[in-house]
């Protein structure tokens, strides 16, 4: 599922720009034009780089001096910034043609004698996926296009080099190709590819909710290709209707699998790089009603390791695969009475008989490395690992992101590999808040980009593990001191103890002018499921301003993170809402709600209001609808409102199988309480959602009518999940919402 979050990322990609003015002190008082139409609050994002010669120096992408509107690649020394051109723009000039290829990205082949070029790109689903490539050679400076006579613009996925820079694997039209850059000859790997039989990708509901979108991998040595093969004939198509972009409307078809019905059948086979039959991987049990959500190839190229999942998604079994023969064997198993994640920090060492693997059986998630069936914890036994950066063997170095104190915050962690010793943290100790990092192979150098509440983030090259600063990519001064100058309070982190002694983390943004002896209203910004965390000490974006401007304008901002949402608090915290998502969640925010009015005198309790986007618009559904004494007013974005409509793949992970568990969809679906409705509720949505489709509220809208529950609702035409899609989308959405918010809960202090 999209979560708010993502949503940001998305529509934040509309307003950036690198040049901007300082905001003038007469308008430190903000306004949605400035946020989402003028581009005032843009933020400079630093080039994407790739580490080159193991780290000791990094390639991006730079505006030609030469060609105006085209790039060079460039090499920059890590340490001590030297720069020179690796590929000039003039040399990507297709012959016949006047002008450079327009890059988007590019990749290098393992000794950077070649490099794949990708440009022309187009989206499937989230994601510009689809697209040409082209092969420059160094040496000769010859640029060649792949696909064949045969292949349509803009056709191509996932071109990748053979290890020994020889060949092109690719995907076209759900057919897997191998093209030969010696004599240009191409050979299809597989030929029975359809919309319904998908070789080397995936169909929609493993996209978005496995992450699943590259499905072939060569072989270590180069001889073979492993790849997914989707057969997702006897998936129904939910049907979507267009009905602007013509005179008469049409449907957009989507394999779309809910909650409930059985998925798409998987499997994994090995072929020849030359060609061939395939040899499929015999995993037992029923392809319809299991998952394989990850695969990597064992050093030796002649076995695969698979991640094996039950359709319930709580027993994973390791499952080795011999490629010749397709012959399987358990090596390894993780099971749990919830749910279990896709490991994603999933490969073999060095020793080439030692897996890395990531399970919270402890209670805690955490690294482990499993040989022969034997496993050892590496990362603490005592808090969250959240995610691997780098496995530093050479040196024998975990580098992992942790926040053991604060869950709100993210830092940098290393331990070691193979001996017992204390975990060290490598962020700076005066830079609270938010880190992210992406470290060079060697261990050496890192891109480090830090942020915080209220502060957007800066970019840099450091050193590790010392932290030192060696080139600063982005500092985005000119945004920082547009921010210092708005009129703004803080914003402030507190804890909520509930009765039952779980404590919640929360923020709030107070008024402008903020008169303790007053009561003011609250509106709660809200998700709540599993995917994300709204209440985290980092740059907020768009989605900070505007909740910035509301403090403008006489309301208190808040924000709670209930237990099931994904932050470093242990398994218990993060899983006890299995089978009851929405249900205990939606408590936890009503229960702190009404703590909040009980520690604050300046809370006004007749005027709380609460939105969310998506997961959040399912949870602003239950508050409103559960806790109607509660909350007076709701504005859901996106939301789900009864489960059973979404897809198999995330609702039966945190809800169960509808079959088996029906009265956990029953209690956690707010369109079942929508009778006692008794505040002010505003619906959005996009009706070419294909994520949560439009159907959920026009579901709910009839169940409102039935109970003869006045509501408003509002529908963008075609829009997606991101309701971002045409001029003047995000800016119309936001005036909606502050429009209700504003004739519904009046701001300012009593």
């Amino acid at each position: 599922m999209i979560h708010y979050n993502t949503i940001k990322k998305i529509c934040c990609i509309f307003f950036v720009i690198l040049n901007v003015s300082i905001l003038p002190a007469q308008q430190s008082k903000l306004s949605l034009e400035q946020i989402f139409s003028s581009n005032t609050f843009s933020l400079e994002r630093s080039k994407t780089l790739k580490w080159f010669e193991g780290g000791d120096s990094y390639t991006t992408l730079v505006a030609s001096s030469e060609n105006k509107g085209y790039y060079d690649i460039i090499k920059t020394d890590t340490k001590t910034g030297e720069q020179s051109i690796l590929i000039p723009a003039k040399w990507m000039i297709p012959e016949g043609k006047n002008t450079p290829l327009s890059i988007e990205n590019y990749i290098w082949s393992t000794d950077k004698s070649k490099v794949l070029l990708f440009t022309n790109s187009s989206r499937v689903w989230r994601y510009n996926t689809k697209g040409d490539y082209w092969v420059l050679h160094l040496k000769t400076k010859k640029l060649t296009k792949l696909g064949g006579a045969k292949a349509k613009s803009s056709s191509l996925m996932f071109a990748k080099f053979s290890p020994d820079g020889n060949k092109v694997g690719y995907v076209r039209e759900h057919n897997i190709y191998i093209e030969s850059l010696t004599d240009g000859n191409v050979t299809a790997l597989t030929t029975d590819g359809t919309d319904k039989i998908i070789n080397g990708t995936f169909d929609w509901a493993y996209e978005e909710e496995f992450s699943c979108r590259d499905g072939f991998k060569w072989s270590p040595d180069g001889s073979k290709i492993a790849y997914w093969r989707i057969n997702a004939s006897k998936i129904k198509n939910f049907l979507m209707i267009n009905t602007t972009d013509s005179i008469y409307s049409y449907t957009i078809p989507v394999q779309y699998p809910k909650a409930g019905e059985k998925p798409s059948e998987a499997k994994v086979g090995v072929v020849n790089a030359s060609g061939g039959s395939t040899t499929w991987m015999k995993l037992s049990g029923d392809a319809g009603n299991q998952y394989i959500p990850r695969m990597i190839w064992k050093p030796d190229s002649k076995s695969l390791l698979l991640q094996h999942l039950n359709r319930a998604q709580n027993h994973n079994k390791v499952t080795l695969c011999n490629a010749l023969d397709g012959n399987t064997q358990i090596i390894y198993e993780d099971k749990e009475t919830a749910w279990l994640e896709a490991v994603d920090d999933f490969k073999y060492l060095d020793d080439a008989s030692t897996f890395t693997w990531v399970s919270e059986k402890s209670g805690w998630k955490a690294l482990y490395l499993v040989k022969n069936g034997n496993e050892t914890q590496v990362s603490p036994t005592d808090s969250d690992m959240i995610n691997i950066e780098l496995i530093d063997e050479k040196n024998g170095w975990l580098y992992y992101m942790a926040s053991p104190e604060n869950a709100t915050q993210r830092y940098l962690y290393r331990t070691k590999l193979n001996k017992k010793g204390k975990a060290e943290r490598l962020s700076p100790k005066d830079q609270p808040g938010t880190h992210r990092y992406r470290i060079a192979p060697n261990g050496k150098f890192a891109q480090h980009t830090y942020s915080k509440s209220g502060l957007p983030p800066t970019t840099d090259i450091i050193s590790l593990p010392d932290h030192k600063v060696i080139k600063t990519l982005v500092s985005n001064q000119k945004l920082k001191k547009q921010i210092a100058a708005i009129d703004r309070n803080p914003q402030e982190f507190f804890k909520i103890s509930l009765d039952d002694g779980t404590s919640l983390d929360a923020y709030m943004i107070k008024p402008i002018g903020f008169d303790p002896s007053k009561k003011y209203p609250v509106l709660f910004h809200v998700y709540g499921e599993p995917w994300s965390q709204t209440v985290l000490d980092s740059w907020g974006g768009s989605n900070y301003l505007w909740h910035t401007m509301l403090s403008q304008q006489g309301y208190i901002v808040m924000s709670i993170d209930n237990r099931g949402t994904p932050g470093p608090k242990g398994r218990e915290w993060r899983k006890c809402v299995y089978g009851q998502i929405g249900v205990l969640s939606s408590s936890d925010q009503a229960q702190g709600t009404k703590k909040i009015i009980e520690m604050f005198d300046f809370v006004d309790p007749d005027r709380i209001g609460i939105w969310g986007w998506s997961g959040g618009g399912s949870m602003t559904l239950n508050a409103l609808f559960r806790y109607p004494e509660i909350y007076k007013m709701g504005m859901a974005v996106a939301p789900v409102s009864d489960q059973r409509l979404y897809d198999n793949i995330y609702q039966e992970r945190y809800s169960g199988i509808p079959q088996l568990m029906p009265e956990s969809y029953e209690k956690g679906s707010p369109v079942n309480f929508a009778k006692n409705l008794k505040g002010d509720l505003l619906l959005i949505h996009g009706t070419g959602d294909d994520n949560v489709h439009y159907q959920s509220i026009e579901v709910l809208a009839n169940e409102l009518i039935r109970h003869n529950k006045i509501f408003s609702m509002v529908s963008y035409p075609n829009r997606s999940h991101g309701i971002y899609e045409g001029k003047n989308t995000s800016r119309h959405l936001r005036e909606t919402l502050t429009h209700y918010l504003k004739t519904n809960l009046p701001g300012g202090g009593k």
